[in-house]
């Protein structure tokens, strides 16, 4: 069964400023999330679903899929803080959305095959579409094993502030065991640490497998999705800012037995756009992966 890509787009970029999905960083125009999908055709994927807001709709179809409409199918499905549950609605004041299981959530209605889960603003590597690719053709589309292309720690932090990570730890298998979220991750000039809840830097292993939300699902997936957001929502109907993030509710049902994971490494190199300084960064390495012939000057002919 061919694979379909579904692409996180509808954050906010809140940090970067701006709607940091849609920044031409190529030399012919193209943005991160052009090289993901390139990478993503060839690597055999079949279709895109993009989840996007409704306010970015049009610079987005104008961008985007009239580009890659005639090349591969492709849908888009809004993320909206009003998308919930009978009986719910969003809190006066709430302007954050509800996180990336939320967003993935989304897509339920119109994905029924193998898929992988990006985001739009992260540059992953033709390798990790080859893997994750090669591991979703293979894989029972009715099971609850999965995958996530795991990223070193130390190739993942940014020269220009803080970030957070899905630290991932592994058995003797490579098959995830948790995801536990650490926040304001940097190198202190000694060592990668990260800041806990009282503000204490602890270390970290470099060589830390991280989640850069590169995951690989059947569409089983769904079903605990909605379980797990009608969880979230009664306890946090009312909040105005916690979110529901994929890696927890994995995390949830590893610990329940009902999913594996398996962690893919890849050879690839990983780069994405957290901070507006990061931008020029960005468009440098794609210019010199252009120029060592991993990519065509111009991605669509």
């Amino acid at each position: 069964m061919t694979p379909t890509l579904l692409v996180l787009a509808a954050g906010m970029g809140s940090r970067y400023g701006g709607i940091k999905q849609l920044a031409r960083l190529g030399p012919s125009g193209e943005t991160i999330m052009d090289y993901s999908i390139y990478d993503a055709i060839r690597s055999g994927f079949g279709k895109v679903v993009f989840i996007i807001r409704k306010s970015i709709e049009e610079p987005f179809c104008e961008m985007v899929l009239q580009k890659y409409e005639k090349i591969i199918p492709c849908e888009y499905v809004f993320q909206e803080l009003d998308a919930l549950p009978a009986g719910y609605q969003p809190p006066e004041g709430r302007q954050k959305p509800w996180g990336t299981g939320h967003a993935i959530l989304m897509a339920a209605d119109v994905i029924q095959e193998p898929f992988a889960v990006i985001n739009a603003d992260d540059f992953y590597g033709y390798d990790a579409f080859v893997q994750m690719g090669r591991f979703l053709k293979n894989t029972d589309p009715q099971s609850n094993r999965w995958a996530m292309i795991g990223y070193r720690l130390a190739n993942t932090l940014s020269d220009f502030g803080v970030v957070s990570r899905g630290v991932c730890y592994a058995d003797a298998d490579n098959m995830l065991l948790n995801v536990t979220e650490r926040t304001k991750i940097k190198h202190n000039g000694k060592n990668i640490v990260y800041q806990d809840e009282n503000n204490n830097e602890i270390a970290l292993d470099e060589a830390l497998p991280v989640s850069m939300n590169f995951w690989g699902f059947t569409s089983t997936l769904f079903t605990y999705l909605k379980a797990g957001f009608d969880d979230f929502l009664r306890i946090n109907k009312d909040n105005l800012t916690t979110e529901y993030y994929i890696p927890s509710e994995i995390s949830r049902q590893i610990d329940e037995k009902n999913a594996k994971i398996q962690i893919i490494s890849t050879s690839g190199n990983w780069f994405g756009i957290t901070y507006p300084e990061e931008k020029d960064d960005a468009a440098a390495k794609i210019q010199t992966l252009v120029e060592s012939g991993i990519y065509p000057k111009k991605l669509l002919n």
